[in-house]
């Protein structure tokens, strides 16, 4: 999985980028002209894989993880090449989903690219801008159809498609609210439109603010949240940051000190995964305990074949056992004597946090 984090400048991105990836970039960059993205990956905390890790002493443990990019700070009037201009586009067209940091926090150092805190006036220049640079993108290719010496019958269904596109954005609406049909999405693969990918709001508080579980504009924003069905998260990043540095012990006491019963990581991820249709199922053995990241509804060869297309090609069973099963028996050959572990086909359904062993014949 793949994330673009998006937001005005100093709202906090490049600080939620380091909480991710454990990375160290300068948090000031952005606002003094920096133009590059930064890169980074971070490991996705499981409870199943620590689990399973202690059961099996593999020499190798591999956690499920999510790819960030932290993209410079927008503007209005980016996507006409205002600030930073487009160059961010090419970074965040590719992403799974866009990350858009909101700023609520209250700090007189830090000042606010248009003079004052207001989320829902930034929501809606972020989302300006998003709208603005795929539309451009649709009138170029709207115009290379219309003018092109042969059109095919394909180009024709896709310049309908655009034109409904084109007619939502004009109105105001972004791309993944516009109730497209699978088939209509299809002829708008190519283009990695940023409005219609799926976007999570992360509303970055300040240490009151968070303790108080209050700030202007949150019931603006929990109803633009329920209206247009996009998932807000609420964190203290600059706090978080902090207790992610300190010792294992002391990090905990610092956690629940600040009412924070799941990780900054752990809350966007396990959105993410939810938002995206996403889950894991886990391999176990002497060698690698490792989980993998498949869409909800993905069957059992298809899953072989995220480990690798050998096994997916010569797929002969699935050999399943439930997680939860081998948590409560406490070892797999008790799981095996209460007849819990099953041989699924090809069409099985592949259900979170299944531990799976693929039979197969190349």
């Amino acid at each position: 999985m793949k994330i673009g984090l998006v937001g005005l400048p100093s709202v906090g991105k490049t600080s939620m980028f380091n909480l991710l990836t454990g990375a160290d970039e300068e948090v000031t960059g952005f606002s003094t002209g920096k133009i590059d993205a930064n890169l980074g990956i971070a490991k996705i905390p499981d409870d199943r894989i620590d689990f399973l890790s202690q059961m099996y002493k593999p020499k190798k443990t591999t956690y499920a993880t999510i790819e960030v990019v932290d993209v410079p700070g927008l503007v209005s009037g980016s996507s006409a090449g205002k600030g930073v201009g487009n160059q961010f586009l090419d970074n965040v067209r590719k992403t799974d989903a866009l990350i858009h940091i909101v700023r609520a926090f209250e700090a007189d150092d830090v000042i606010h690219v248009d003079g004052t805190i207001d989320p829902t006036r930034d929501i809606e220049t972020i989302n300006m801008e998003l709208l603005f640079a795929d539309l451009g993108v649709i009138d170029n290719r709207i115009e290379r159809i219309e003018t092109s010496k042969k059109v095919t019958k394909e180009n024709l269904v896709e310049l309908e498609v655009l034109k409904k596109c084109k007619k939502g954005l004009e109105s105001g609406l972004l791309i993944h609210s516009l109730n497209l049909s699978d088939d209509e999405k299809e002829h708008l693969k190519t283009f990695s439109f940023l409005s219609e990918k799926p976007m999570i709001l992360v509303v970055n508080l300040d240490e009151d603010q968070f303790t108080a579980k209050d700030y202007s504009s949150k019931e603006a924003l929990l109803d633009y949240s329920k209206n247009t069905n996009t998932p807000l998260i609420e964190l203290c990043i600059k706090s978080e940051l902090e207790i992610a540095k300190l010792d294992p012990e002391d990090r905990q006491m610092f956690l629940e000190d600040l009412g924070i019963t799941e990780s900054g990581i752990d809350k966007l991820s396990r959105t993410a995964y939810e938002h995206l249709g996403l889950i894991s199922f886990l391999t176990a053995g002497n060698d690698e305990v490792k989980a993998w990241t498949i869409h909800r509804g993905t069957t059992a060869k298809r899953a072989a074949g995220k480990i690798h297309s050998d096994i997916e090609k010569g797929f002969i069973r699935a050999e399943v056992c439930k997680f939860k099963h081998l948590k409560e028996l406490g070892s797999m050959q008790k799981v095996r004597e209460k007849g819990l572990v099953t041989l699924e086909g090809k069409e099985y359904i592949v259900e979170d946090g299944d531990i799976i062993n693929f039979r197969f014949n190349v």
